[in-house]
């Protein structure tokens, strides 16, 4: 099939990535995916929540879309006690992204929390949150160790995520909007730099998939997030 846009089945669309978009955060970066933009910030407090062990720290994240980040207006997540199920489900993912990254022993009593806020959505803003939260997660950390909190980066390895899906029987890389509204599966993934899975989520949205299907596009996403490592290192300078 011939794709709006005009990618191959397997390919990316462009992205970028601008890191320190926000002055006061210990780490931030807008990332670009296509139309997709997310604002990701990270910030640094010198406690933690009542669960964590005595000399850990702790990563967690919130998500939000602003009200014109889509198509039409949505309501405003203005407390947890009012954040949209999708919101709720996408920032737990998010967390738990984030702190397979993390040494929690290294981290020491931190919380660092990454506020993911979609500017524009186009598709794959959870994806995108992941991979850009990273860059916002890895500059914080840099930024402990150079203020002298840490002796050294906490994190573990790279994270990144993508998503895959089937169109018309047909599976496709990184689906935008127009694609991700038609989707018969849709299947996000989370990897670190080693090629294993942190976490995968498939839905046939119209109809069942096959194994041999899941498969292919797994093998779709194992290159995508391969090509977003490499942003993460070109974008980190090669070091957490």
């Amino acid at each position: 099939m011939t794709r709006q846009d005009g990618r191959a089945f397997n390919e990316l669309r462009p992205i970028k990535v601008t890191t320190d978009f926000v002055k006061f955060a210990e780490g931030s970066c807008l990332i670009q995916c296509g139309d997709t933009m997310v604002l990701c910030c990270a910030s640094i407090e010198n406690r933690t929540p009542p669960h964590v062990p005595e000399g850990e720290g702790w990563v967690t994240a919130e998500y939000s879309m602003l009200p014109r980040a889509n198509r039409e207006r949505s309501k405003r997540d203005v407390s947890k006690l009012k954040l949209s199920p999708r919101s709720a489900e996408i920032q737990r993912l998010v967390g738990r992204s984030l702190r397979a990254a993390v040494d929690m022993s290294k981290l020491g009593e931190h919380t660092i929390t990454i506020d993911c806020d979609v500017i524009q959505g186009d598709g794959g803003t959870r994806t995108a949150s992941v991979t850009g939260g990273f860059i916002a997660l890895a500059l914080a950390c840099r930024k402990l160790v150079e203020e002298g909190y840490l002796a050294e980066s906490p994190i573990r390895h790279y994270v990144t995520g993508i998503s895959a899906g089937i169109v018309d029987d047909t599976a496709l890389l990184d689906l935008q909007y127009s694609e991700d509204s038609r989707a018969q599966v849709d299947l996000n993934c989370i990897m670190n730099e080693q090629g294993e899975i942190i976490e995968l989520q498939g839905t046939g949205e119209g109809r069942a998939f096959t194994v041999a299907e899941q498969q292919e596009l797994l093998r779709l996403c194992a290159k995508g997030n391969a090509e977003l490592l490499q942003i993460q290192k070109d974008v980190l300078g090669g070091k957490f």
